[in-house]
């Protein structure tokens, strides 16, 4: 029984996965945005997140023996001793103010000619980028969370600046 094994197999056997998780980890370290199929890019993202997490916890670990393990252990997943160095003695300080979610993925569509396969761009996100803010649905649409004083306010502006509008014309 397959209870409690869910993960992306890519239609590929065990040991290719991890060769093309790492790899694929090493690239996005390396240049901070890879395009490749949406499936690969949803694998990726937990895959790179943990390895991101063990810089910043090597990074903020007192002792170096600690930080030494964390280090192998991401070596361990991403084999790519460059890519490591570049994440645990620069990339690392860019995450240090994030609490997680280090990737976003945006979708491009089916632009693969052979399969058209749904692409995707994978990148890391800065600490500092706060991403778009989630609208809150349609306006006036019933069951909105947004109180009625709140919608009042918000149309009050737009009322008081049309009147200014046409004065000034």
């Amino acid at each position: 029984m397959r209870h409690n094994k869910h993960r992306a197999s890519l239609g590929v056997t065990r040991e290719h996965r991890a060769a093309m998780l790492s790899n694929m980890g090493a690239s996005l370290i390396r240049h901070g945005r890879i395009e490749t199929t949406l499936t690969k890019a949803k694998a990726l993202r937990p895959f790179i997140e943990k390895v991101i997490t063990k810089a910043k916890k090597a990074a903020a670990s007192k002792e170096k023996s600690a930080a030494l393990h964390l280090r192998r252990l991401a070596l361990r997943d991403v084999r790519d001793i460059g890519a490591i160095d570049i994440l645990f003695k620069e990339k690392h300080k860019e995450f240090a103010g994030r609490a997680g979610g280090y990737t976003r993925i945006y979708k491009l569509g089916p632009q693969r000619i052979g399969d058209a396969a749904e692409m995707a761009l994978i990148e890391l996100i800065k600490a500092e980028d706060q991403g778009y803010k989630k609208s809150r649905g349609r306006k006036g649409a019933k069951g909105s969370k947004q109180p009625a004083a709140e919608k009042a306010s918000e149309a009050a502006p737009a009322v008081e600046a049309a009147p200014a509008a046409e004065s000034q014309a």
